[in-house]
């Protein structure tokens, strides 16, 4: 298998948000950096992706896994690029180092990864929520509304199958039901041989509900979660890095951004 880069790629944020203006793609930041991306170096060339930014910063940094090298990049952008996209992602400011073609099995590391946690659903799911209230007030459909195939937020499906009735006054303390619990449970799936979740290390650090333009708006949740992993199968922990964490993974979740632990 081809090499796995991490590049990173500076970004000036109000060249980026007056491009995604243009472009018509300016209320969801994964879809414009998806087009942007695209549009400079290929589909799916720099594919998981993560725009950090500090607060109050007028740059961002991004970071991406790739199978392909800084210079092909640039190549790439120089034959292909739009011009207007070429001049926000400069492919001159790309710097990139090579991943480890498989990890040792045993290692420990601590992970900075954000995701969209949500769950597929395989039948219709039924029960009491806010957000199936707020629908109900809008005028939309009533009880029943997450259909088969619907895209839910794990933590409200865990709850409405535990309780479809609507939480009761007082949860039982061991009932594991709090969003943090259940998103950990959800990355330890996605995790699959590859590496081991630190539980009792791995906290969310991160959240809120945020639209995403898929065919339509979908309102979901946006989460951050800072913990340790170990690695139990080291070929496959490298290609879980290229190929990203649960769904989205070309719209800016599921990169999993390593540091030592213990730091």
């Amino acid at each position: 298998m081809s090499t796995l880069f991490m590049i990173s790629l500076p970004l000036d944020l109000g060249d980026f948000r007056r491009w995604a203006a243009l472009r018509s793609v300016a209320l969801d930041e994964g879809r414009a950096l998806h087009h942007l991306l695209s549009e400079t170096f290929g589909k799916g060339a720099l594919q998981p992706f993560r725009l950090m930014v500090a607060r109050g910063a007028r740059r961002g940094m991004l970071y991406a896994y790739t199978r392909q090298d800084a210079e092909s990049l640039r190549q790439m952008a120089r034959e292909v690029g739009m011009p207007e996209a070429v001049a926000v992602a400069d492919p001159a400011r790309i710097k990139a180092k090579e991943m480890p073609p498989t990890w040792r099995e045993g290692r420990h590391l601590a992970f900075d990864v954000r995701i969209r946690p949500v769950r597929r659903l395989n039948s219709p799911l039924e029960g009491w929520s806010r957000e199936e209230q707020r629908r109900q007030l809008k005028g939309q459909q009533g009880k029943g509304a997450f259909r088969k195939g619907s895209e839910v937020d794990a933590f409200l499906v865990a709850r409405l199958r535990r309780y479809p009735e609507g939480m009761p006054d007082e949860e039982p303390d061991n009932a594991g039901l709090t969003r943090e619990a259940i998103y950990r449970d959800w990355l330890a799936e996605r995790l699959g041989g590859a590496a081991e979740l630190c539980a009792d290390k791995t906290r969310l650090a991160h959240f809120e509900r945020t639209i995403i333009e898929r065919n339509g708006r979908i309102e979901g949740p946006d989460a951050t979660l800072h913990g340790e992993l170990t690695i139990t199968d080291g070929a496959a922990f490298a290609d879980l890095l290229a190929s990203g964490l649960g769904r989205h993974t070309a719209y800016g979740y599921g990169m999993l951004l390593l540091r030592p632990a213990g730091r």
